[in-house]
């Protein structure tokens, strides 16, 4: 239902079974969300103010699979608390694996997840119902340019692998599904012949895609990239494009045909990853550029606007990917040694 991931994890989407493509680099504690002040909402087109949001505090907690400490992302989470990751870097000979992870009585029990004669596998998002989405790959190569594909995985334990129907796709193909619903409607992406992401919702039920697009802008191979990273169960999807001034900014598409734009304050960057049925959005931004460049998570409502978020061990390294109706959430961050730890964030209650 939540769902995205980068960069100390993603590369690049056309490269890598690695992920999302996020700009910038990326990657128990007690902390506080610190307000950004007034956070943009753009609706159609126009911006306008969000209200100054109140400081929320999480406990954090690292989760990192024994298999492989060094890698883990955690990629979404359901009301139940069951989470969606994977570990290893994508780098050759450290191949992506997918997991669901359960915490029972403080314990983590991690239970393998990978696309049948796969080589990489990550599971990225799951709903109440236990159905999970994700990519694979049947390639991990040096240059970490490797196929995707979608797939899918009912409670019947059966993996349906996903295409977007089109001729025009990257080289090796890039299609991943990211997001799911209880209704069992997927979102995801394919990269065209031109490298660019096109974003889509993908009826499971009914086998029918919808593109998903930026009202005003073009439809055809000159409209932005963009990525649909998640949905909840009023329909409403999360994600990112690249805007007309080639910035990349987060998104809210909602069900009431409603498209709001979303800048954190001062931020280079803004990426959605998650959204829950309340419409607190999730993801990450980027303050400075290339080597200088910082990665912080966020959340956003409608009415209380963003709040800046980082892992304590993770200050300038860290991502959220996903967030449950009680507004637990997931994601990662880069340690001081390097490694990539997944990590889950309960807010004080």
């Amino acid at each position: 239902m939540r769902k995205i991931s980068t960069r100390a994890r993603l590369t690049a989407a056309a490269t890598a079974v690695g992920g999302f493509a996020i700009v910038g680099a990326a990657l128990a504690t007690m902390a506080s969300a610190a307000p950004a002040g007034a956070g943009p909402l753009a609706t159609t087109a126009a911006r306008t103010v969000a209200a100054t949001p109140t400081i929320v505090g999480y406990r954090f907690k690292t989760l990192d699979n024994a298999d492989d400490v060094t890698f883990n992302q955690l990629l979404g989470i359901n009301n139940a608390g069951l989470i969606a990751g994977y570990f290893g870097s994508g780098a050759a000979d450290h191949p992506n694996k997918g997991y669901e992870l359960s915490l029972r009585h403080g314990q983590a029990r991690y239970a393998n997840e990978n696309f049948p004669g796969s080589v990489q596998t990550q599971v990225t998002g799951l709903n109440d119902n236990g159905d999970t989405v994700g990519f694979w790959s049947s390639m991990n190569t040096a240059s970490m340019t490797n196929d995707n594909f979608g797939f899918y995985e009912l409670s019947d334990h059966e993996f349906h692998s996903v295409e977007f129907p089109t001729g025009d796709n990257a080289s090796p193909p890039v299609n991943q599904l990211l997001g799911i619903n209880d209704r069992d409607i997927a979102v995801g992406f394919y990269t065209n012949g031109q490298g660019s992401n096109r974003g889509y919702t993908y009826n499971i039920r009914t086998k029918q895609f919808t593109r998903v697009l930026v009202p005003g802008y073009p439809t055809g191979t000159a409209g932005p990239s963009l990525t649909a990273a998640a949905i909840n169960n009023q329909g409403d999807i999360a994600g990112f494009y690249t805007d007309r001034n080639g910035r990349t900014d987060a998104f809210l598409d909602d069900k009431h045909g409603s498209f709001h734009t979303l800048d954190y304050p001062g931020a280079t960057a803004t990426q959605a990853f998650g959204v829950n049925d309340r419409d607190e959005v999730v993801g990450a931004y980027t303050v400075g550029t290339g080597s200088g460049a910082m990665m912080h998570g966020f959340t956003w409502t409608p009415r209380g606007g963003f709040h800046s978020i980082d892992e304590p061990q993770g200050q300038g390294t860290t991502t959220i990917n996903g967030v449950n109706d009680s507004g637990d959430l997931v994601g990662f961050y880069v340690d001081a040694t390097g490694n990539t730890d997944g990590f889950l964030a309960t807010p004080w209650r």
